[in-house]
């Protein structure tokens, strides 16, 4: 098992949890698409799992990762290699192999042309692209990723499609925060399904639509019956 995450509460502080009863696993090649309304508690369900927020109740156990976040974060006046290269540093891989990997991925999302230019002047769509480049080159057991779609193009889309089919076949295990529910639905294995801090249902579409009422449902109309009453969280 890569992740284990099993909160009775979690927030900011103490005083006002914004967390309550998530329990969920994810396994070798899996992966799990965790869904659900604006402010229902997703982001602070992943800010638990990389240890960041103050609050945690509960035991959450968690493999090698890379995490991807929503706004990509780099270090000031690093060029794009800058980073591969500090990257590299830090892993203990063959250091051919590893450039080879990087110009391969760097070929692919169309990157090559500003290897030495600074990723903080990027459009955000490049952002996201040297995001998911620098933790594909990591190869960690377990991914964790927050709203991968947003600013990239089709292509750029189907070509992350991919990717994340090849580290399934390695046998990763995959956590993505989306809001692209049609997406979801044709490439998760299972869904975590969280409203108002809590759990609402986790399992396979067969399950969520069974749960929901809507036996030939897609996943959005299933999602829209299961958070009809949500209420904002953080």
């Amino acid at each position: 098992m890569l992740l284990s995450l099993d909160i009775k509460e979690a927030g900011y502080s103490n005083v006002s949890p914004v967390l309550k009863d998530i329990q969920f696993s994810i396994d070798s090649g899996e992966l799990v698409g965790l869904i659900g309304p604006n402010g229902a508690g997703k982001s602070s369900t992943i800010k638990s799992i990389l240890g960041i927020l103050n609050y945690v109740k509960g035991n959450i156990h968690v493999n090698e990762y890379a995490y991807i976040p929503e706004r990509p974060i780099f270090y000031d006046r690093l060029t794009l290699w800058e980073h591969v290269d500090f990257l590299l540093s830090t892993l203990n891989v063959d250091e051919e192999l590893f450039k080879l990997k990087a110009n391969e991925l760097l070929e692919l999302f169309h990157l090559s042309h500003v290897l030495h230019h600074f990723p903080e002047n990027f459009s955000k769509g490049m952002q996201q692209k040297v995001m998911l480049i620098l933790a594909f080159l990591k190869k960690p057991d377990l991914y964790i990723i927050d709203e991968p779609f947003m600013g990239l193009d089709p292509k750029a889309i189907k070509k992350l499609l991919q990717m994340i089919k090849k580290e399934k076949d390695r046998g990763a295990g995959i956590l993505m925060s989306t809001h692209v529910l049609d997406t979801a639905e044709k490439t998760c294995d299972r869904f975590v399904l969280i409203s108002n801090g809590k759990l609402v249902i986790q399992g396979t579409l067969e399950d969520i639509r069974k749960d929901s009422g809507l036996k030939q449902g897609s996943l959005f109309d299933c999602f829209d019956v299961l958070t009809e009453n949500d209420s904002y969280v953080r």
